[in-house]
């Protein structure tokens, strides 16, 4: 397990303590723990979102288009599935 010295502002400082003190967490670390893991979750998304974007604009470059009202059926037939 690698070990990192990391320095917070007072103001993080003060919230990671909150955070230990209210309960929430059982230690300075699993705050930090738990704010890399949203990090990694956040950075991940929005990779797919700008993947799924990329593709979107190269189908629609294409000609690969369907018009709103087939789009919203095809939509709301798959919350019908």
């Amino acid at each position: 397990m690698l070990s990192m010295n990391v320095r917070l502002t007072p103001q993080q400082q003060e919230f990671v303590k909150r955070q230990v003190e209210d309960g929430r967490y059982l230690s300075d670390s699993e705050v930090v723990r738990e704010g890399l893991r949203l990090l990694q979750e956040e950075t991940e998304w929005k990779a797919e979102v700008r993947r799924k974007i990329s593709e979107g604009m190269l189908q629609a470059r294409a000609g690969k288009v369907v018009g709103g009202s087939k789009a919203l059926e095809s939509v709301l037939k798959g919350l019908d599935a």
